[in-house]
């Protein structure tokens, strides 16, 4: 279709609804079973859609997307081709050119509907149009006052099965295509998406992206908002909000240096320019591998550089997940525990071994405090995960991410390092643009690095560590020489001796965070009043102002509650968010009544990812 016939489509969709012979209908969707194991309507093993076109008109007035998602077919070897939509209206469907009758499943709380298209063997080409609700999951429409530059702004969060929300498609990690997009929106913003971004808009006014690699759904990206673009050399640079973006520049001063370094551990980065955006605060993780184009948290920008750990595992993911991808989301370790030992391995590259030493310190205390939250067989505490009718982002844990790379850290140490590293450059080469399943990459495993070694293969303790939950029983917690440090001279910080709190001068985010971390629960609250007047933890960055209010909350220091409320109120990353309200939940009557009470006020501003989460926490339906 032409540039100018879509146009004229959009306006269409605002004023004509669907006709007769497009009238969805409610058709119960007999293979619960398969929609449970897949959390997905689509029949991609019979159908194999491999390229998207997008037209989309955004609309901040009414907060919807307006668009035509153009499919083609690669190949099809049924008599309809199923893809997932969710909280989005479908108007009128085409098959190659020619308008059909669709039907859509009725609507689960999870996966939502499964559209059914009638197609032939020999058809080439869907197309959709359709219009996304203001409440679509994926879609975080952030209002001026929710904005650091005080203007709107749109982004999208599509993991782990949220893009069916804003795209029909197969939205399943198994299916990888390729895309392109053309997208509309007032002069005032700047558009991007996980893709090669243009640095102005075309002669019809409208912004065209293009993603020549194949990914997976849940790596598309759509953000616009007032946004500014500083370049640290021709391959890598930084978006963000005009008054954010000095502060973004000083902080990623050293991504080039990263890139460097994956790239001499793991191999040639595949995706052309590795740029990162900084959202506003909504934001509900710490970041999303975008591909091309990560979206950050502004919480890490401390001033100092301590927490760029988040954009070396946001890069990392351009190898492991990216480019080598969980094909289900029982797989999910396969994307991040590989993801953070890689990070790891280019934190010790850039900042030296003391340095990750410390973060797997931090990473194994996460761990552990999750291992102790669950029961001792819990199964969600295993590396393959069985996430049969639940939603995948139930996967999201430090078991995935922390569990996963003390597993691949336990075989670097069996092999040796030098081993380790040259398999898993291999295995990115490999299956490159391909999806691996936890059975694929053991047999991997064993035939291509362990069956060298009888004393590997009998060390690797596969089924301990993938299928067993828990930690092995042999597993030695790691340590950290700084940390033994800081341990050494806590005492003497809190007797307010003038020598020890000297040495706190060359202290990190990571050294205060454990010196927090070690503080007796509860504490006395005049201790907390002492160490907060000399230290300013309730100032301080999100990383250890976070720790530092769960602490104040066990201790029932009332005084913080002003400070507690204007950090909720203003910070949206779900990993901050759940353990502070779980602490005031889990707290005496006061916190209790003032959880609910910040809670009621800050929801609005939270994404649909932090608020599924924390309405569970609240046993809010």
């Amino acid at each position: 279709m032409s540039g100018k016939f879509i146009l004229s489509l959009f306006v269409i969709n605002l004023i004509v609804s669907c006709s007769s012979n497009s009238t969805p209908s409610e058709k119960k969707d007999s293979s619960d079973s398969l929609l449970n194991a897949r959390h997905s309507y689509s029949n991609y093993d019979e159908a194999r859609l491999d390229s998207l076109h997008l037209y989309l008109k955004i609309d901040f007035k009414s907060q919807m997307l307006r668009g035509i998602a153009h499919w083609r077919i690669a190949d099809c070897r049924s008599e309809s081709i199923v893809l997932d939509t969710r909280s989005m209206e479908i108007n009128q469907v085409w098959v190659d050119g020619v308008k059909v009758n669709f039907e859509q499943s009725g609507d689960h709380p999870i996966f939502g509907k499964g559209l059914r298209i009638p197609v032939r063997k020999e058809s080439k080409s869907l197309e959709i149009a359709y219009t996304t609700h203001p409440d679509a999951e994926a879609l975080q429409w952030m209002k001026p006052e929710q904005t650091a530059g005080g203007k709107p702004f749109l982004y999208t969060q599509s993991q782990a099965i949220l893009a069916r929300t804003w795209v029909p498609c197969m939205d399943v990690p198994a299916v990888r295509f390729t895309y392109s997009a053309s997208v509309e929106c007032d002069s005032q913003y700047r558009v991007l998406m996980s893709a090669e971004n243009p640095k102005q808009r075309d002669k019809e006014g409208l912004f065209q992206f293009s993603m020549n690699q194949p990914i997976p759904s849940y790596l598309l990206a759509l953000a616009a908002g007032d946004i500014q673009y500083h370049a640290y050399e021709e391959r890598c640079g930084v978006f963000a909000e005009p008054v954010v973006l000095n502060k973004a520049i000083k902080e990623l001063k050293d991504l080039p240096a990263m890139i460097n370094a994956a790239e001499e551990l793991y191999g040639p980065y595949h995706w052309g320019k590795y740029d990162v955006l900084f959202l506003p605060s909504s934001f509900p993780f710490g970041g999303m591998e975008n591909p091309r184009l990560t979206f950050a948290t502004p919480t890490i920008l401390a001033g100092d550089g301590s927490l760029v750990a988040l954009v070396a595992h946001e890069l990392a993911h351009s190898w492991s997940g990216n480019l080598v991808t969980n094909r289900t989301w029982n797989d999910f370790w396969l994307n991040e525990g590989f993801t953070v030992y890689f990070e790891q391995r280019i934190m010790e590259a850039v900042y030296g071994k003391e340095y990750s030493d410390m973060l797997e310190v931090l990473g194994y205390e996460d761990l552990k405090s999750t291992l102790e939250e669950m029961k001792p067989d819990d199964p969600d505490s295993k590396l393959y995960l069985d996430l049969y009718g639940r939603d995948p982002d139930d996967g999201v844990s430090d078991i995935a991410y922390e569990k996963g790379r003390f597993f691949l850290v336990h075989l670097e140490n069996l092999v040796g390092r030098e081993n380790f590293d040259a398999f898993l450059r291999e295995y990115f080469a490999a299956y490159a643009f391909q999806t691996m399943t936890t059975v694929e990459f053991i047999d991997y495993l064993r035939s291509d690095l362990l069956n060298k070694n009888p004393a590997w293969l009998e060390g690797a303790h596969i089924d301990e560590w993938v299928y067993q939950p828990g930690l092995p029983n042999d597993f030695v917690p790691p340590v950290s020489e700084a940390f033994q440090d800081v341990d050494s001279i806590v005492p003497a910080i809190l007797s307010d001796d003038p020598n020890a709190i000297a040495l706190t001068k060359t202290w990190t985010t990571h050294h205060w965070l454990h010196f927090i971390r070690g503080l007796n629960t509860p504490m006395d609250t005049n201790v907390l009043r002492q160490l907060d007047r000399r230290f300013g933890f309730s100032q301080a960055n999100a990383e250890i102002a976070d720790r530092w209010f769960v602490l104040a909350v066990q201790s029932n220091w009332v005084a913080m509650e002003p400070f507690i409320r204007n950090f909720l109120n203003n910070v949206g990353r779900r990993k901050f968010l759940t353990p502070l309200y779980r602490a005031m939940h889990d707290a005496n009557p006061y916190w209790q009544t003032q959880a609910r009470l910040i809670y009621e006020v800050s929801r609005p501003g939270y994404h649909a990812v932090s608020i599924g989460t924390l309405n569970e926490l609240f046993e809010i339906e």
